[in-house]
């Protein structure tokens, strides 16, 4: 079984002075008052063009994006390829309302999946639909609302730049995510996603759609999405997350009168992630998995699922990832086993990526856990460091 608590593997790219931020990083993330202060903060400076890049670059950034561009990334890439840790390139850019905005994330993606041809470092990219279209109009997409003849060209729009990036992706043969949002605009995605896996995965996984389990109709929806791939005979590409909008989504349920879609308690997210899990492991004759997941008891049954299925470690269909900056006790350990991990790495400008930063630091203080598990391994490894 693999050693998760094997901290000189897991900070083996960490000098002793990046050994501290990361420890005074995770101290600052775990007060609440802190990370809302600073959210406000960020955006009032940003609002009133203080020069914040600096302050923002030389913390939280540093800990969870790789770079403001793709050249920017390529040390950390080759840092993590060697100790068999690869790269999921993200370029976190959403929430734009221009359609020139639209154009030009899709033309960085699309430069991003023809940069990860053939370099065995970067297996996936992945892309969040909000960067190539307006939210507003995925929201009445999502609840089938009749378009007017300007959003029905708009929507088009959409639908050819998402196909493109997935024809890029098929063309050079590298897998490409297509991320999880608000449950109120996650129909509009999953149809996008559904038709991209019909079109591209005939052979074999090359588009994954991404599913998150702390919603209560997600493991359904993955049952149905197995069958119907093994009844027609195309490739279901899936990643599974608990999940990044739990607070924002339990907020508009409570505003709009109607039930949350979230699951009730932790403990039904981690059952339903980890059935999930089973579900595809027990169906990759046509399928692949990447598991995103920080959770330790998550990914023992994963290496326990696949011990008992005799699958290998370095089975193409299965993967472990993680994101950038957090939980390299799994990352490392995993890899240094011979598992598939791949790092779930951010990059694009300071402040076109603060959304991405605070919802990072939103979520590592919602998850006390967590965030105090990777202060007590950074502190092992400082003990052992003698620091």
């Amino acid at each position: 079984m693999v050693n998760f608590e094997d901290t000189a593997t897991a900070f083996i790219t960490k000098s002793n002075s990046q050994l501290k931020k990361a420890y005074y990083m995770f101290k600052l993330v775990a007060n609440p008052g802190l990370v809302k202060f600073g959210k406000k903060a960020s955006a009032f400076s940003l609002s009133l063009g203080l020069p914040i890049k600096g302050l923002v670059k030389s913390t939280v950034y540093d800990q969870f994006v790789g770079g403001e561009n793709i050249l920017e990334c390529d040390s950390t890439i080759d840092q993590l390829n060697e100790h068999n840790v690869k790269c999921l390139l993200d370029y976190s850019i959403e929430g734009k309302v221009k359609e020139e905005d639209f154009e030009n994330t899709k033309n960085i993606l699309i430069k991003t999946i023809q940069y990860g041809k053939n370099k065995e470092a970067i297996p996936f990219t992945v892309f969040k639909v909000t960067g190539l279209a307006r939210f507003a109009l995925l929201e009445k997409v999502s609840a089938n609302k009749a378009l007017n003849s300007s959003e029905e060209k708009e929507w088009f729009r959409v639908q050819k730049r998402v196909e493109q990036i997935c024809q890029t992706a098929f063309n050079v043969d590298l897998a490409v995510l297509i991320d999880a949002e608000e449950s109120w605009i996650q129909n509009a995605i999953d149809g996008l996603a559904e038709n991209m896996i019909r079109k591209f995965n005939e052979e074999k996984v090359v588009i994954y759609n991404t599913l998150q389990m702390y919603r209560k109709d997600r493991l359904d929806y993955l049952k149905i999405q197995v069958e119907e791939a093994n009844k027609i005979g195309y490739h279901l590409g899936v990643k599974l997350v608990r999940g990044a909008y739990m607070e924002k989504e339990r907020e508009r349920a409570a505003k709009n009168n109607v039930d949350s879609p979230i699951q009730e308690t932790k403990p039904d997210t981690d059952q339903d992630y980890d059935a999930g899990v089973n579900h595809i492991v027990n169906h990759l004759r046509l399928g692949a998995l990447v598991a995103g997941t920080h959770n330790e008891e998550s990914c023992k049954k994963l290496v326990q699922a696949m011990l008992d299925r005799g699958l290998a470690k370095n089975d193409e269909r299965v993967w472990f990832s993680q994101l950038f900056g957090m939980s390299d006790n799994l990352s490392f350990n995993l890899a240094k086993e011979g598992y598939n991990v791949v790092k779930y790495l951010p990059f694009g400008p300071v402040k076109e990526t603060l959304p991405y930063l605070i919802r990072r630091a939103e979520e590592n203080t919602a998850a006390a856990g967590q965030t105090s598990r990777e202060l007590d391994l950074i502190k092992k490894e400082m003990s052992r460091r003698g620091l």
